[in-house]
């Protein structure tokens, strides 16, 4: 049997968790405006912990589904007032799309974020060197590094978009950069740093790739 990796071999548990809520309010006839049972109602009625409950809920509410007013509980939104996230949520919560399907969405706003870089006064900052001298140090988290880039590009909807698609399909960047990974990774930097977008670009898929495809427990 073919193996798919880390990312699509992710467990279902919470997105699984995140449908019977979607359930439950359909159900319940619960319509934009009203309370949302109490999160330990949910967690009793769902057989699952609270903060698993509570994850569930803050990712309902990244999407713009539901709003937490405080003192009052938390209540079904309308999304005909948040277009976009409601583009994503009715995309993203649809049991028949692929964890993969996510994954390319969140690499083509990746490669685009590098891509501005390059062609910007962004890729002349200090913080590239900041970062080579902390990926010389002993702990250097993936993500930070991914999420920097979304940063840097500029595009605030592109950023939002990708965090909104990583709370949902996984976090492939997830743990601490290896040894092994760091020579890439000062590659991709240097390639910025020259605005080279294509060899820059070129190393980042590299290196996403493998993270994927769970060849990154050899560098382990």
């Amino acid at each position: 049997m073919e193996t798919k990796g880390v990312f699509m071999n992710q467990p279902k548990r919470y997105l699984n968790i995140v449908s019977e809520m979607r359930d439950m309010i359909r159900e319940q006839d619960i319509r934009p405006g009203d309370r949302i049972p109490s999160e330990r109602e949910l967690a009793e009625k769902l057989a699952v912990g609270r903060s698993t409950i509570r994850e569930a809920l803050r990712s309902l509410e990244l999407l713009g589904l539901i709003e937490t007013r405080r003192g009052e509980g938390t209540f079904l939104a309308d999304p005909r007032k948040h277009r976009l996230v409601e583009l994503l949520a009715t995309f993203i919560l649809q049991d028949n799309k692929t964890l993969e399907d996510v994954r390319v969405t969140m690499c083509i706003h990746e490669t685009a974020a590098i891509q501005a870089i390059c062609a910007s006064d962004a890729a002349k900052l200090p913080v590239w060197e900041s970062f080579r001298e902390r990926l010389d140090g002993h702990e250097f988290i993936r993500e930070d590094f991914v999420r920097e880039l979304m940063v840097l590009s500029g595009n605030r909807l592109s950023l939002k978009i990708w965090f909104l698609l990583k709370q949902y399909g996984g976090n492939p960047y997830d743990g601490e950069v290896t040894t092994e990974e760091k020579t890439l990774l000062k590659n991709i930097l240097q390639a910025i740093e020259k605005q080279d977008a294509e060899t820059a670009i070129r190393d980042f898929k590299a290196w996403s790739s493998v993270l994927i495809k769970g060849e990154n427990a050899q560098w382990q």
